[in-house]
């Protein structure tokens, strides 16, 4: 029988929880975690997943109450696992955990575009492919890849400047399934659209253009390969996004409304355009 190797915690200034502390901290969180290859995934469920997708934790950092529900998880794992009482816990991550657990985990190395491509739907290659440029709303991001899970797309690419979906509430907000969904980052953007096509894509831009078709339109004739890109939430996609595809594509409007949060929008593209 394996052993847990839980460490008792009663110092918020411990050196081993240094993966944990100021986790609130948004811009030291996005420099700090690529750079060491951690991420921070919340509560029991999206732990599981990560570690279902093959994913090493580091260390666990919980409440004792939850030490026999995940007993399995973390024994089997042999990362040590630290217990704090919750008004310690709250210090120590600057929030209060209301799933109770979270580990560190070691980030895995991105593929690039084609391969990611390549090895989708295994290995048949992807079909639909969703693209977001620039959304920096991490909670849009979260959203995004749970619609993307649900709804059958094969892959998700970011831009370089999209916020990180291994960021602690991407991955809670996605419920664990951007562990789910394949991704990588486009490194050379706009450039990487071309790329796209390339590989047989038809580029789909979500834009309000004179020269759009709508959704229907584009559902009425489905290209063999689509791939549907998304933009941030203020300005939506830049110029050079929509010159790079090779079509633009509105969601049809009511009651004088003009567009959709990102996130709903790629829930109805994603919908719309299922295979």
């Amino acid at each position: 029988m394996t052993t847990l190797d839980v460490v008792r915690i009663d110092d918020p200034a411990d050196e081993r929880l240094a993966d944990y502390n100021s986790l609130t901290d948004v811009v030291l969180r996005s420099k700090h975690e690529p750079a060491k290859g951690l991420y921070i995934a919340e509560s029991s469920t999206v732990i599981r997943r990560a570690l279902a997708a093959g994913h090493r934790p580091r260390s666990f950092l919980m409440a004792p109450k939850w030490l026999d529900s995940m007993s399995d998880l973390v024994a089997a794992s042999g990362a040590p696992v630290y217990v704090a009482e919750e008004p310690l816990l709250k210090e120590i991550t600057g929030f209060h955990l209301h799933r109770g657990a979270l580990a560190a985990m070691h980030r895995p190395p991105l593929p690039s575009v084609h391969e990611l491509l390549a090895n989708a739907r295994g290995g048949a290659g992807a079909r639909r492919v969703a693209v977001l440029e620039d959304v920096v709303d991490h909670t849009n991001v979260g959203a995004a890849f749970r619609s993307a899970a649900a709804l059958g797309v094969d892959a998700v690419l970011v831009s370089p400047r999209c916020s990180d979906p291994l960021y602690r509430r991407s991955v809670r907000v996605s419920m664990g399934t951007v562990f789910q969904v394949p991704w990588t980052r486009v490194e050379e953007w706009p450039a990487g659209l071309h790329g796209l096509r390339e590989d047989g894509f038809t580029v789909a831009a979500l834009a309000l253009t004179d020269d759009s078709i709508t959704l229907d339109e584009l559902v009425a004739n489905p290209p063999e390969k689509l791939a549907l890109v998304l933009g941030t939430e203020g300005d939506g996609l830049t110029q050079g996004a929509v010159e790079a595809a090779d079509l633009v594509v509105r969601i049809p409007m009511a009651g004088d409304v003009d567009s959709l949060n990102v996130a709903a929008a790629s829930a109805v593209a994603f919908w719309a355009t299922r295979v």
